[in-house]
């Protein structure tokens, strides 16, 4: 079996992108890896030589989310069916919606890591100003378009049907990570963070509200300058800016508290490689997260400080409480493999092979 699978190399997606890459080799099919977003770095480039994938084809078209994407979407578009024909793949699965409504010789798969409609309701409190109306209307005619659409929550694909208008098969994969390369030494009196400092749905900055209060410094990898260039500077946390892989591997392994108090994470693979490296996991209360984690994580209001202080002091004062929160993570992070992921995309590619025309139901 051959697949069209694309990614954007900008945040989780791109490990979504390699993870079921990988894992899919595993089981005889043949990846060809379609990029955008941005141009690949270091990392990135030697991460995609060891993927597995067929072929890979780099862009930096710019993304549906992104200010003023249009052309760009258009001439991307061009680009992925030249790629189809090429490469004439059985099925074709988009990390992204709007090139669903491409139009495509093959069933088409669309995988919903996140919209903009559903940040805004849950970050901003508040709908999308009308200047989203266009991106709208492409998401929407994207979900109509595909054959089957997948989300890596219950959480996230409640929020999609609640944001637009489609109908068709729909279903949960969750999202998978390789326990490979990551590993628990032993913890070191500090909390980590990981992610974008500038997003407000990652909500990073709110720790540096009570770093000052604990004896334990909060240490934040990721990047700090936001894409128009403006900058958040905390006070109170330690910046160490975005990491390479290894070194990312590296201090999840040493760190005994890791915090991510999202207000809109849709699955959310930090928590789940800070997980499998043996962290206690202080997590925002949100739908998402506790569908993933259950009571395997500490759950705080991402909004409150008052919340998150003795969430996080009290971790750091009762190290048994702490080590049992952490093997509670453990255990769970477990059955997020790349191989449980890449065994349900194969079953919906294998019933959308055996009879596109017809659909799937809805699982």
């Amino acid at each position: 079996m051959k697949v069209l699978l694309t990614a954007d190399t900008v945040g989780g997606v791109w490990t979504f992108a390699l993870e079921l890459t990988r894992a899919l080799a595993r089981n005889d099919v043949e990846v060809t890896l379609a990029t955008m977003g941005r141009a690949l770095d270091a990392d990135q480039r030697d991460e995609v030589r060891r993927c597995g994938a067929a072929a890979v084809y780099v862009s930096d078209f710019a993304l549906e989310w992104m200010q003023e994407p249009w052309a760009d979407l258009e001439r991307a578009g061009d680009w992925l069916l030249r790629l189809a024909a090429e490469v004439e793949p059985d099925v074709v699965h988009l990390s992204s919606y709007g090139h669903a409504a491409l139009p495509w010789r093959a069933p088409v798969l669309v995988t919903g890591h996140s919209c903009v409609l559903s940040w805004f309701e849950a970050v901003r409190r508040e709908p999308a100003p009308p200047s989203w109306e266009r991106y709208r209307q492409l998401v929407e005619r994207g979900l109509q378009a595909a054959d089957v659409v997948t989300a890596p929550t219950a959480a996230m694909l409640r929020a999609l049907e609640r944001h637009y208008r489609f109908e068709g098969a729909r279903t949960v994969v969750p999202n998978g990570r390789s326990a490979n390369g990551f590993a628990a030494h032993p913890k070191e009196p500090f909390v980590f963070a990981a992610g974008r400092l500038w997003d407000e749905a990652k909500n990073i900055t709110s720790l540096d509200g009570v770093a000052s209060s604990l004896r334990w410094p909060v240490r934040v990898a990721g990047e700090i300058s936001s894409p128009d260039r403006t900058r958040p500077w905390p006070r109170h946390l330690e910046l160490l800016g975005r990491l390479s892989p290894r070194r990312l591997a590296e201090a999840y392994a040493r760190a005994s508290i890791f915090a991510a108090p999202a207000r809109y994470e849709p699955f959310g693979l930090a928590p789940l490689e800070a997980a499998l490296s043996g962290c206690a996991l202080v997590l925002g209360d949100i739908p998402s997260l506790h569908e993933v984690w259950g009571g395997a994580a500490l759950s705080v209001d991402p909004d409150s400080r008052d919340a998150l202080r003795p969430a996080r002091a009290g971790l750091i004062e009762e190290p048994a409480v702490r080590r049992g929160l952490a093997a509670a993570a453990l255990r769970r992070a477990r059955a997020f493999t790349p191989e449980r992921t890449a065994a349900a995309y194969l079953a919906l590619y294998e019933r959308l092979l055996e009879a596109p025309a017809a659909g799937l139901e809805a699982a």
